[in-house]
């Protein structure tokens, strides 16, 4: 059974713990997508464990992990979190495993990052890591694959420096290759979790271009970039917090107003961990948008969405949600393709009332309070997709499931 979970926001919605939660049941993850701009963070018994490249189901010690065709992949980044994990009980050897069609990032694709991102009139706000660079190096037939780091013919056009690098890491990454279209079709029969990077508003082709990741964050990556056929997915799931949040530039209509909520902004931010994983940037905050989410659900097929974070909402007396917009004084109910209009957004809002008591304990859906499981209802009824999954804390046991992603249909 195949199941594919992706971000339902501009990312950081705990994509990390839910991978690592729905791992328990799944023998093999695929990561189908990014690179080291991405950051899970997973607690494991209060343990608290970043990664960046590795896939999150890397922490049980009898699952398989495997970084995925889509993914552009540095080798120095990957092999300092592999002797991290190593360095804190996790062996991982014989259980990481690297598509021999993912991209190599190079050094100097880093340094060209940030010269790009420095010239631009409107900087997107790259991490620097290179990434980019890599994709288009990649879209224009100039990238190196893992199954080309040790062909001296694809190599033929490289810089010496990039040369002298690769055959420094060729040793290492050559082991862990594997043709990942054959690997799971031998494993057919498995539990296979696939897991994107970012979010669903920062795909390439579906998000808030240009204001976007370079790679596939959509479901559909996982056929293109997974290893497998459309036709194979079994289930989309998608991870959505009880607010909004992104990071980097780019249009964010629901986002809190520094002058005038900026205590409520920064309450949300420290209360919800809002910083960057990889970075270590404040992420901006915001009412949850819920014609974004509609749309994310629409776009990606979207079976049920998973809502984590919602004990952020623990002590507020009453919170907001976007229902609509108002883009030149007409009133918007869809999630428009120009940033232009997301910019000029003035988000419709519903207010909802808070619960006001911890949700810490909570491991039963009907333990929930009833302001709880009215905003929960509200926001199915809204995007016509069933909220299966809520998360109400960091750790694994502070899950609520209310059905199982792995029962079929």
């Amino acid at each position: 059974m195949n199941v594919v979970l992706i971000g339902a926001q501009w990312g950081d919605e705990g994509k990390g713990k839910m991978v690592d939660y729905l791992a328990a049941d799944a023998q093999i993850i695929v990561r189908f997508s990014g690179g080291a701009n991405a950051g899970h963070t997973i607690v494991r018994n209060g343990e608290q464990f970043a990664l960046h490249l590795i896939p999150s189901g890397v922490l049980y010690p009898d699952k398989t992990v495997v970084l995925g065709s889509g993914m552009v992949i540095d080798p120095e980044a990957l092999f300092a979190e592999l002797s991290m994990l190593e360095s804190r009980g996790i062996d991982w050897k014989g259980r990481v495993l690297i598509s021999d069609r993912a991209h190599v990032v190079l050094p100097r694709y880093r340094d060209v990052d940030k010269e790009m991102e420095a010239s631009r009139k409107m900087p997107i706000g790259t991490t620097g890591r290179g990434i980019g660079v890599a994709y288009a190096m990649k879209a224009s037939r100039d990238g190196v694959r893992l199954a080309d780091i040790n062909d001296p013919a694809r190599l033929a056009n490289l810089e010496p420096a990039d040369m002298d690098f690769l055959s420094e890491w060729a040793e290492r990454l050559s082991p862990l290759a594997v043709d990942l279209t054959n690997y799971l079709d031998h494993h057919r029969n498995a539990y296979i979790l696939f897991e994107g990077a970012q979010g669903a508003l920062l795909d390439l082709d579906a998000g808030t271009y240009p204001f976007v990741s370079s790679g596939m964050s959509s479901a559909a990556g996982a056929a293109a970039q997974g290893g497998i056929g459309p036709r194979a997915i079994d289930k989309v799931l998608g991870v959505f917090k009880a607010y909004s949040t992104r990071v980097g530039n780019g249009p964010f209509p629901t986002e809190f107003d520094e002058n005038s909520q900026s205590a409520l902004c920064q309450f949300v931010r420290d209360t919800g961990r809002e910083y960057g994983v990889t970075t270590g940037r404040p992420r901006r905050c915001g009412y949850l948008d819920l014609v974004a989410l509609r749309y994310a659900c629409l776009a990606n097929s979207i079976d049920s969405l998973i809502l984590t974070h919602l004990d952020v909402y623990d002590t507020l007396d009453s919170f907001e949600a976007c229902v609509a917009y108002k883009v030149n004084g007409t009133l918007v109910e869809h999630f428009p393709a120009s940033v232009s209009d997301l910019d000029g957004a003035q988000p419709v809002l519903r207010s909802f009332r808070g619960w006001k008591r911890s949700l810490a304990g909570v491991r039963r859906y009907d333990e929930l309070p009833i302001e709880a499981t009215d905003y929960i209802s509200f926001i199915e009824e809204f995007t016509g997709t069933a909220i299966d999954i809520v998360s109400v804390g960091y750790d694994r046991q502070e899950t609520i499931v209310r059905k199982s992603p792995w029962i079929r249909y």
